[in-house]
């Protein structure tokens, strides 16, 4: 079964998602110890791996590069709270995010901070899946991560991210580093999906004391399920060196050629196949 990971930061957020999946199993990376839960998402031909990774960019980045190539997923979703930057957008709403904006690379000079802004667009595949499943549902908006939790919606910081990231809706601390992992990897599409537990203000730790917190998740969690049911795997496509590309019919619909081998796992046959290895039949 083709797999995407799922990412989170909080534990609250793990278990919004892990309430969705069934047939769940423990996996244990052999050389690091980090650990992974993967289980079925029913109505979906999907297997999700879902990986609590803790807080902040650094751990996210390098996690995700882990998970990327310990259980090579076809997508990335990076699932959690954030904090909310503008009016219309309320606690308990759902943004997925077009845009990931890093924002604390710049440069201190006499005459103050230039920053020198670096973003992450979110892959098209899967936000076109987000679209036609939370169409009236979410808002597609561009988001803020650095490493700080804001709670004060008068700070210098965030004066600076109204002046320079004013399309951002959102603030969080880890989407920028799962985005930079997935695109130097350069297979998997990563997609960001925050639920509102508070507005980056004063008043963050009152509405946390609230349950928003939690709430939050489990919006995030069901908006991340919606994207799943609609989001198909990638066809398989594969290339014999010998007759060029070809598709798959539906008997043998995750076929692939190997150069020397077909893998023909979840495959279905009618009769009999005879393959030839070193000169010798195989049945």
């Amino acid at each position: 079964m083709p797999t995407v990971a799922v990412l989170t930061a909080l534990s609250l957020e793990y278990g919004a998602v892990l309430d969705h999946l069934t047939d769940v199993e423990k996996l244990t990376h052999p050389r690091y110890g980090t650990r992974a839960r993967r289980g079925r998402l029913p109505g979906t031909p999907w297997r999700i791996a879902l990986v609590d990774m803790g807080e902040g960019t650094l751990t996210a980045a390098t996690l995700t590069e882990r998970v990327l190539s310990w259980l090579e997923p076809e997508a990335v979703l990076f699932v959690g709270v954030a904090g909310g930057l503008k009016d219309d957008i309320e606690i308990g709403d759902v943004v997925v995010a077009t845009k990931v904006y890093a924002i604390h690379g710049g440069k201190q000079t006499p005459d103050g901070f230039l920053d020198r802004p670096e973003a992450w667009r979110a892959s098209h595949r899967l936000e076109q899946a987000a679209k036609e499943a939370l169409r009236g549902r979410a808002h597609f908006k561009p988001i803020a991560v650095g490493d700080v939790v804001l709670a004060d919606a008068d700070s210098e910081l965030t004066a600076r991210i109204k002046r320079t990231y004013n399309d951002a809706v959102a603030i969080e601390m880890e989407s920028s580093g799962v985005a930079h992992a997935v695109h130097l990897a350069g297979e998997a599409g990563a997609l960001i999906i925050r639920g509102i537990s508070d507005k980056a203000n004063s008043d963050k730790t009152t509405e946390d004391g609230k349950g928003s917190q939690p709430r939050a998740a489990v919006n995030a969690a069901a908006a991340a399920v919606a994207v799943l049911r609609e989001l198909e795997p990638r066809p398989t496509v594969a290339s014999d060196p010998r007759e060029g590309p070809f598709r798959s019919d539906n008997s043998t619909e995750n076929t692939v050629y190997g150069g020397d081998h077909f893998d023909f796992r979840g495959s279905t046959f009618n009769g009999p196949f005879t393959a030839k290895s070193d000169g010798r039949d195989v049945r």
